[in-house]
């Protein structure tokens, strides 16, 4: 799997695809934990669908970017997404921004 990603310092912003679920969900770990940066924001703007194998894939990404001293954040905007996030109360898990820009100050 190849996303885009955009560089802020040590911070990488990793436009999430448009479907993360089940069957891209190992891909994507794989992706986000071969970066060369710790700190992860993952832009959901654009994703139009979330099931539960992406959101696992989510919280191993943050749990292995932690024991390498770094971690995760999620930004987005996309209301569905939050929901989804408040519902399986991974935003108590993973902090949620409304903007890539805070989703990044938050590392500094």
């Amino acid at each position: 799997m190849q996303l885009t990603t955009e560089i802020f310092g040590e911070v990488v912003v990793v436009h999430a695809p448009e479907e993360l679920g089940r069957d891209q969900a190992d891909s994507f770990l794989g992706f986000v934990t071969s970066l060369d940066r710790r700190n992860v924001v993952v832009d959901l703007d654009n994703t139009e669908s979330i099931d539960s194998g992406g959101l696992e894939a989510m919280l191993k990404c943050q749990d292995l970017l932690r024991e390498k001293a770094g971690d995760v954040t999620v930004a987005t905007t996309n209301n569905v997404n939050r929901k989804i996030l408040e519902i399986t109360r991974l935003d108590q898990r993973i902090e949620v921004f409304d903007s890539v820009i805070d989703a990044v100050r938050s590392f500094v």
